[in-house]
């Protein structure tokens, strides 16, 4: 399975600083699978982004020589120097890429184990690439698999129990700055689903009045509605800040939606009563510099990372037992793999045996002209019947399922050893 190569960076091996500069919108999704989909060396390939990883899912017959390509691709798709990034890059083959393939669809590599929204983004990296005509055969079979072990985990282990978000962690950071979220008044930047987990929570932790700001106004007004709050319009963010104790932003803004400037006017009018804001959107929404300010607090996504340990020791336990159905799932599909290529193999071998009978049984008759005709039919029949069982030994070897064979490895043997790709 070395034509299968995954290549991406995430959470743990590079800071949100980065981990923005790489990170693509919906839009830029598409676009550059419409460039990856031209790269001769690329036969398949499908694109994720969240605010905690990018990855690009390959198949290439060429696995290194795409690599190369597809970093220098990521560089001058995000005008970035290619040094800036591909330390922070890991390249996974086979067994290795479907392996975590399968793992961050259970929600096994999140930073939030357990963690329901990456599944979903999967799906709709996977609709991305079907629509954009980047998915193949391989691809097709893997994610379909990938979201069928991910619903297996989910339902055969507690994995997702108790459950955890990137929202919940920014709830539970704001409860312990405010030591209660009782009445404190909340405003919601984006009316996305990481903004509508946030709601939930707020409301169990009885905080106050809420409000949500939206580009699309009818969007967060629904959002509002269903949960008894006020939406805003964007233009009134800054405005709305004066009123508020908690900012929890999610947008998918490429811009600052917040800036120093405009917060320390703000710090004035409020006689500098804290300010909390909790960033979850990459790239991120809320400047950083704002935490220069007296009272002003901001914490990014990385920033959650300490709070959303805590009451994870369940989940990796259950973590165990997801492992062990993703070695089982990953051992399937490589024998799936195998076997495409299994038949082709033995029918090249057959024609190419057969080809060669045929020449020299040509020969042998050409030089009997006076041989009768049921002697050549015999003569044939026996061509037939040798080849029939020359043929017995390999055939059966090449489709046993016996997990002591590698399969991979006998196929390859065969097409070196009679030349089948020649």
């Amino acid at each position: 399975m070395k034509d299968i190569v995954l290549i991406g960076l995430n959470h743990n091996t590079a800071p949100v600083e980065l981990r923005e500069c790489i990170a693509f919108t919906e839009d830029d999704a598409r676009a550059a699978l419409a460039r990856l989909g031209e790269v001769p060396l690329i036969d398949e390939a499908m694109l994720l982004s969240t605010c905690n990883r990018v990855e690009v899912l390959l198949v290439s017959k060429q696995p290194d020589e795409a690599a190369r390509e597809t970093k220098q691709f990521l560089a001058r798709f995000n005008d970035l120097p290619i040094e800036r990034f591909e330390a922070s890059l890991y390249m996974l083959q086979g067994d290795d890429a479907v392996r975590h393939v399968f793992r961050v669809a259970s929600s096994l590599d999140s930073m939030v184990l357990g963690e329901p929204q990456i599944l979903g983004q999967i799906k709709t990296a996977y609709q991305t690439a079907t629509q954009a005509k980047t998915s193949g055969v391989l691809l097709n079979r893997l994610l379909h698999r990938t979201f069928f072990v991910a619903k297996r985990v989910r339902s055969e282990t507690g994995i997702g129990d108790n459950a955890v978000s990137i929202s919940y962690a920014a709830i539970e950071l704001g409860r312990k700055i405010f030591d209660t979220l009782k009445d404190k008044k909340v405003l919601l930047i984006g009316a996305g689903e990481m903004a509508e987990l946030a709601v939930e929570h707020l409301i169990r932790h009885n905080a106050g009045d809420i409000y949500v700001a939206n580009r699309t106004f009818e969007r967060g007004m629904n959002l509002a509605k269903k949960f008894k709050g006020q939406a805003i319009r964007f233009e009134e963010i800054v405005d709305t800040l004066q009123q508020v104790d908690i900012i929890i932003s999610s947008t998918g803004s490429v811009d600052f939606i917040i800036r120093k400037k405009q917060v320390k006017a703000v710090m004035k009018k409020r006689r500098n009563s804290p300010l909390f804001f909790i960033d979850i959107a990459v790239p991120r929404d809320i400047d950083p510099e704002i935490n220069r300010l007296a009272n002003a607090y901001v914490y990014d996504i990385d920033d959650l990372k300490g709070v959303i340990e805590e009451n994870l020791e369940d989940r990796r336990r259950e973590a165990a037992k997801a492992e062990r159905i993703i070695d089982e799932a990953v051992i399937r599909f490589r024998e799936w793999y195998e076997n495409l290529d299994v038949v082709p193999t033995i029918v090249a071998l057959r024609s190419k045996m057969e080809a060669i009978a045929e020449s020299e049984l040509e020969k042998t008759l050409q030089s009997l002209p006076h041989l009768p005709e049921t002697d050549r039919d015999a003569m044939a029949r026996m061509v037939q019947a040798t080849i029939k069982k020359i043929m017995h030994n390999p055939t059966r070897l090449l489709k046993t399922d016996s997990p002591h064979i590698n399969k991979s490895v006998y196929l390859d043997f065969t097409r070196r050893l009679f030349k089948l790709d020649e």
